[in-house]
Protein backbone atom coordinates (compact mmCIF):
# COMPACT_ATOMS: atom_id res chain seq x y z
CA UNK A 1 0.00 0.00 0.00
CA UNK A 2 1.28 3.43 -0.97
CA UNK A 3 1.35 6.08 1.74
CA UNK A 4 -0.72 9.14 0.86
CA UNK A 5 0.22 12.66 1.86
CA UNK A 6 -2.83 12.84 4.10
CA UNK A 7 -1.90 9.58 5.87
CA UNK A 8 1.69 10.74 6.24
CA UNK A 9 0.56 14.02 7.79
CA UNK A 10 -1.72 12.20 10.24
CA UNK A 11 1.27 10.14 11.41
CA UNK A 12 3.73 13.03 11.58
CA UNK A 13 5.16 14.31 14.82
CA UNK A 14 6.86 17.71 14.86
CA UNK A 15 10.27 17.68 16.51
CA UNK A 16 12.46 20.66 17.24
CA UNK A 17 15.46 21.40 19.38
CA UNK A 18 16.64 24.48 21.22
CA UNK A 19 19.39 25.23 18.73
CA UNK A 20 19.79 28.38 16.68
CA UNK A 21 21.15 27.58 13.23
CA UNK A 22 22.95 29.74 10.70
CA UNK A 23 23.70 29.37 7.02
CA UNK A 24 27.33 29.67 6.04
CA UNK A 25 28.27 30.36 2.42
CA UNK A 26 31.70 29.31 1.19
CA UNK A 27 33.20 29.50 -2.29
CA UNK A 28 32.71 26.39 -4.43
CA UNK A 29 36.41 25.61 -4.15
CA UNK A 30 36.17 25.46 -0.33
CA UNK A 31 34.46 22.08 -0.19
CA UNK A 32 37.29 20.54 1.85
CA UNK A 33 37.10 23.37 4.40
CA UNK A 34 33.32 23.01 4.63
CA UNK A 35 33.43 19.24 4.99
CA UNK A 36 36.15 19.53 7.64
CA UNK A 37 34.15 22.01 9.70
CA UNK A 38 31.02 19.88 9.38
CA UNK A 39 32.91 16.76 10.44
CA UNK A 40 34.00 18.48 13.64
CA UNK A 41 30.69 20.14 14.54
CA UNK A 42 29.31 17.09 16.33
CA UNK A 43 25.73 18.38 16.29
CA UNK A 44 22.73 16.09 15.93
CA UNK A 45 21.70 18.26 12.96
CA UNK A 46 23.90 19.91 10.37
CA UNK A 47 24.10 19.85 6.60
CA UNK A 48 26.35 20.60 3.68
CA UNK A 49 25.04 21.45 0.23
CA UNK A 50 27.48 21.68 -2.64
CA UNK A 51 26.65 23.08 -6.04
CA UNK A 52 28.62 24.63 -8.87
CA UNK A 53 28.49 28.11 -7.34
CA UNK A 54 28.97 27.62 -3.61
CA UNK A 55 29.21 25.39 -0.57
CA UNK A 56 26.51 25.97 2.04
CA UNK A 57 26.77 24.76 5.61
CA UNK A 58 23.86 24.63 8.02
CA UNK A 59 25.31 24.53 11.50
CA UNK A 60 24.44 25.56 15.06
CA UNK A 61 25.30 29.19 15.75
CA UNK A 62 28.05 28.31 18.22
CA UNK A 63 29.87 26.27 15.56
CA UNK A 64 30.63 29.47 13.64
CA UNK A 65 32.22 30.95 16.75
CA UNK A 66 34.21 27.75 17.29
CA UNK A 67 35.57 27.72 13.72
CA UNK A 68 35.79 31.48 13.26
CA UNK A 69 39.55 31.48 12.57
CA UNK A 70 39.21 28.93 9.75
CA UNK A 71 36.18 30.66 8.24
CA UNK A 72 37.37 34.26 8.57
CA UNK A 73 37.72 36.01 5.24
CA UNK A 74 36.27 33.01 3.38
CA UNK A 75 32.74 32.62 4.71
CA UNK A 76 29.59 34.67 4.56
CA UNK A 77 27.28 33.94 7.53
CA UNK A 78 23.53 34.59 7.49
CA UNK A 79 22.63 37.58 9.61
CA UNK A 80 19.55 35.99 11.11
CA UNK A 81 19.17 32.75 12.97
CA UNK A 82 16.97 29.84 12.03
CA UNK A 83 15.12 27.17 13.97
CA UNK A 84 14.75 23.57 12.87
CA UNK A 85 11.49 21.65 12.52
CA UNK A 86 11.79 17.93 11.75
CA UNK A 87 8.88 15.87 10.49
CA UNK A 88 9.35 12.72 12.52
CA UNK A 89 8.01 10.10 10.16
CA UNK A 90 9.85 7.80 7.77
CA UNK A 91 8.81 9.02 4.34
CA UNK A 92 9.02 6.82 1.26
CA UNK A 93 11.03 8.40 -1.57
CA UNK A 94 8.06 8.17 -3.95
CA UNK A 95 5.66 10.13 -1.71
CA UNK A 96 4.19 13.02 -3.69
CA UNK A 97 2.93 16.22 -2.12
CA UNK A 98 4.17 16.03 1.47
CA UNK A 99 6.53 19.02 1.27
CA UNK A 100 4.02 20.84 -0.94
CA UNK A 101 1.44 20.60 1.87
CA UNK A 102 4.01 21.76 4.43
CA UNK A 103 5.09 24.63 2.22
CA UNK A 104 1.51 25.71 1.49
CA UNK A 105 0.58 25.72 5.19
CA UNK A 106 3.61 27.84 6.02
CA UNK A 107 2.96 30.17 3.07
CA UNK A 108 -0.64 30.75 4.22
CA UNK A 109 0.79 31.77 7.61
CA UNK A 110 3.32 34.09 5.96
CA UNK A 111 6.28 31.93 6.99
CA UNK A 112 9.31 31.57 4.74
CA UNK A 113 10.92 28.11 4.84
CA UNK A 114 14.13 26.44 3.78
CA UNK A 115 13.13 22.82 3.03
CA UNK A 116 15.65 20.00 3.44
CA UNK A 117 15.21 16.34 2.68
CA UNK A 118 17.25 13.57 4.25
CA UNK A 119 17.11 9.89 3.26
CA UNK A 120 13.90 9.19 5.16
CA UNK A 121 12.85 12.38 6.97
CA UNK A 122 12.17 15.93 5.89
CA UNK A 123 13.09 19.09 7.76
CA UNK A 124 12.54 22.81 7.40
CA UNK A 125 14.40 25.79 8.71
CA UNK A 126 12.35 28.86 9.63
CA UNK A 127 13.48 32.23 10.84
CA UNK A 128 13.52 32.53 14.63
CA UNK A 129 10.92 35.29 14.56
CA UNK A 130 8.52 33.06 12.58
CA UNK A 131 9.06 29.83 14.51
CA UNK A 132 5.87 29.97 16.60
CA UNK A 133 3.79 30.90 13.54
CA UNK A 134 5.26 27.94 11.66
CA UNK A 135 4.62 25.49 14.47
CA UNK A 136 1.02 26.67 14.85
CA UNK A 137 0.40 26.39 11.10
CA UNK A 138 1.91 22.90 10.94
CA UNK A 139 0.00 21.67 14.00
CA UNK A 140 -3.22 22.88 12.38
CA UNK A 141 -2.31 21.16 9.11
CA UNK A 142 -1.66 17.87 10.91
CA UNK A 143 -4.86 18.13 13.00
CA UNK A 144 -6.94 18.75 9.89
CA UNK A 145 -5.38 15.97 7.81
Amino acid sequence: MTLSTRDALKQTALITDDERYVLVKLPAAAITLGAGVLAEVGSPFSAIIVDKDEVTLIVPDEAVEEFEKRLKGVAEVSASGYRLITFDIVLPPDLVGFMAAISAACARAGVSIIPLGAFSRDHILVGEAQFDLAMDALKTLIEQA
